[in-house]
């Protein structure tokens, strides 16, 4: 029997897999369908390509529950953090990077590293038998053939929902007479967006046309299928309300406007590329078709003369009801040879799917290696996510969800003197006992990849 772990899918999860792996000294093969197959998102090759945003969200470690997860795999050696870190581009308080250049440095890694061999296939279906340690980290993407393999090992129907992708536009084409640089309440460097302002007469304008666009229709088999509520299409946040938008992604408050009176909402714009020569529209994810993408977004103050890099689209995501099919090791309890990573698990986003990917390659590696597997408290944010999809999450009503606070056992509700610890004090009791209890998972990293375990 091989010493090989096998991965499959080239994606966030399935990289920091490999690398895991290859860290720890196991022999790894990546297999990345692209592009022999290709998905109805991707547009490169590319390993760990980012298919929506480019905004990793949050880097504050204190208060944020997303930025506490980039701490826990920046001091667990994850590949995903060390490459954002140095292909990051300016976003406030935000970790973004340079999307071509974060997959190019993914790759790079991966393909200079000894133990890694990539291989470009696609695995229709269960792999072989031979193959005793497997990690499935196909992704939101999931081909036909491996979620239909995967249905039928679990004996539930995979659930699904669609994923919004958000239109990017060409700086040189904004007209900055009316658009301006600022970043709310001037956090990060304080000019971090490009901000396009709209009076109330333009405001409701753009959501008369979002509401009436002409939209991408949906096959049969994907109408039942429902969003997930941290990346909504701008026109069905539209349709739950006239000032839904003023009060959520385009909400003025923090700003002034050097050009004009103080605005009724705006339109953002974040950095997609280090260059600085592209930006996309911060929460104008979209099912809109491209023409009326086009006639729609150019009313925007600011964006009349917009070139679009890439206009939104949609895609169908897959995953699996994690609390009633995976153990705490996230193997299949039906097939234990294999584990699941990423988001095909349930959970959201890709920091979320690169630190399960993170854990599941550790996992695999310690038990090559025949050391016990050890489960981060759930305390931390690992652990938290973690417990959330293999078994936190409620199993009649799994739906994905991103890393919060929520996940977090709750902290003392009250301090040494009884007083009430809320808001920003809270936060930082979850972050600071999140970092103590992070201790006893970093000694066994230092075990899982010491010579002597090999």
């Amino acid at each position: 029997m091989s010493n090989t772990v096998h991965v499959i899918g080239g994606g966030l999860a399935g990289a920091e897999a490999a690398w895991q792996l290859a860290t720890a000294g196991i022999p790894v093969i990546l297999h990345e369908m692209r592009p022999v197959r290709t998905t109805p998102a991707h547009r490169t090759d590319g390993l760990a390509e980012l298919v929506c945003s480019n905004s990793l969200r949050s880097d504050d470690a204190d208060y944020n529950a997303v930025g506490l997860l980039h701490e826990e795999m920046r001091r667990s050696g994850s590949l995903i953090l060390a490459t954002a870190d140095a292909r990051k581009v300016p976003a406030g308080g935000a970790l973004a990077v340079d999307r071509d250049g974060f997959s190019a440095g993914v790759q790079a890694a991966l393909d200079g590293h000894p133990l890694v061999t990539v291989v470009r296939e696609e695995i229709a279906g269960l792999p072989p038998p031979e193959w005793d340690n497997v990690i499935v980290a196909t992704g939101p993407l999931t081909s036909p053939a491996m979620a239909e393999a995967l249905r039928g090992l679990t004996g539930v129907d995979s659930l699904a929902f669609f994923d919004a992708i958000a239109p990017i536009v060409v700086k040189d084409s904004i007209d900055f007479s009316k658009a301006w640089f600022q970043s709310r309440y001037d956090k990060g460097t304080g000019s971090d967006y490009i901000n396009c302002p709209l009076d109330r007469d333009q405001y409701y304008g753009l959501v008369d046309a979002l509401i009436a666009g002409d939209k991408v229709g949906f096959h049969d088999w994907e109408k039942d299928t429902p969003y997930f509520e941290g990346c909504l299409p701008i026109e069905v946040m539209a349709e739950r309300g006239r000032d839904t938008l003023a009060f959520g992604p385009m909400k003025p408050v923090g700003l002034t406007n050097p050009n004009g009176p103080k605005p009724f909402a705006v339109v953002q714009l974040r950095q997609d590329n280090a260059l600085g020569t592209l930006f996309n529209l911060v929460g104008f994810q979209t099912k809109l078709r491209h023409a009326e993408q086009t006639r729609i977004l150019r009313a925007i103050p600011g964006l009349e003369g917009a070139e679009f890099a890439r206009l939104g689209g949609l895609h169908r995501n897959t995953f699996v009801n994690g609390p009633r099919v995976l153990d705490r090791g996230l193997r299949l309890k039906a097939a234990p040879r294999l584990r699941l990573a990423g988001q095909v698990t349930g959970c959201e986003g890709y920091v979320e799917s690169a630190a399960i990917g993170l854990l599941a390659g550790l996992f695999a590696a310690a038990e090559r290696l025949g050391r016990p597997p050890l489960v981060p408290s759930e305390a931390t944010a690992l652990g938290a996510l973690l417990g959330h999809v293999t078994g936190g999450g409620e199993a009649d009503t799994y739906q994905p969800m991103n890393i919060n606070f929520g996940l977090f056992p709750p902290p003392p509700e009250r301090d040494d003197n009884g007083r009430r610890i809320k808001g920003r004090d809270r936060k930082k009791l979850y972050s600071s006992r999140a970092r103590n209890e992070l201790v006893p998972w970093l000694d066994w990293l230092a075990a899982i990849r010491s010579p002597e375990t090999g």
